[in-house]
C-alpha cells in the first residue's frame, strides 16, 4: 500500500495482533472501513483511515486516558499527513508547499528523519537540504513543531506534528 495516514509500531511477530487491535480502535473512533496492512519491515504496520489522522490520535488518547491498559500490542502510532516516493526533491517540495500552513510566525521547528532500508540517504545532508529553505528558527531541544519524515524503503511518510500528536504506549514491567 502506497497511501497511508497512520504508521503503527509493535513488537516483532505481533503485527497480526496489532492489526486487529488497530482495526478495533479505528472502529471505536468511527471508521467502519479502515484499510490496515503489514509492510516489509518487522514491527510496523500501516493504515489508511477515512478519518482525519490527527483527530483519530486525539480520540485514541481519550480512550487511552479512560483505560490506560487498553493497548496490548500497539507501541506507537504516528499520524502521516503526506505520502510520496522516497526522493529528496519530492519530499522537499511537499514540505515547502505545506510548512507555511503549519508553522506560524515566531515558532521554532525541528526535523526528525527515520530511515528504514534506505542506505543512500545520508541523515545530516538530507535534513540540511530540507531545512535550508524553511525560514523559521530551528530548535532541536524544545521546538514548537516537528516535521517528521518516515522513510520506508521506496515510500515515505511526512508528518507536521505538534507536541503530543504521537501516541506512545508505556508498559509497566512486571
Amino acid at each position: 500500500m502506497k497511501n497511508f495516514n497512520l504508521l503503527v509500531s509493535t513488537s516483532r511477530y505481533n503485527e497480526t495482533n496489532a492489526k486487529s487491535e488497530l482495526w478495533f480502535i479505528l472502529l471505536m473512533c468511527g471508521d467502519d472501513y479502515p484499510i490496515i496492512s503489514g509492510i516489509q519491515f518487522p514491527g510496523l504496520i500501516i493504515a489508511l483511515t477515512n478519518l482525519n489522522s490527527k483527530k483519530v490520535i486525539s480520540k485514541i488518547k481519550e480512550i487511552q486516558r479512560k483505560n490506560p491498559d487498553f493497548f496490548q500490542y500497539i507501541l506507537k502510532i504516528v499520524p502521516i499527513d503526506y505520502t510520496c516516493e522516497t526522493d529528496i526533491k519530492t519530499i522537499k517540495y511537499i514540505i515547502q508547499e505545506h510548512h507555511k500552513d503549519f508553522l506560524k510566525e515566531g515558532e521554532s521547528f525541528k526535523i526528525i528523519l527515520k530511515r528504514r532500508h534506505h542506505d543512500k540517504i545520508e541523515r545530516e545532508h538530507f535534513i540540511e537540504t530540507i531545512a535550508r529553505d524553511i525560514d523559521y528558527k530551528v530548535d532541536l531541544e524544545n521546538p514548537d513543531k516537528t516535521i517528521r519524515i518516515e522513510i520506508l524503503g521506496n515510500i515515505s511518510g511526512i508528518s507536521f506534528l505538534k507536541e503530543g500528536e504521537i501516541i506512545k504506549v508505556k508498559y509497566e514491567k512486571n
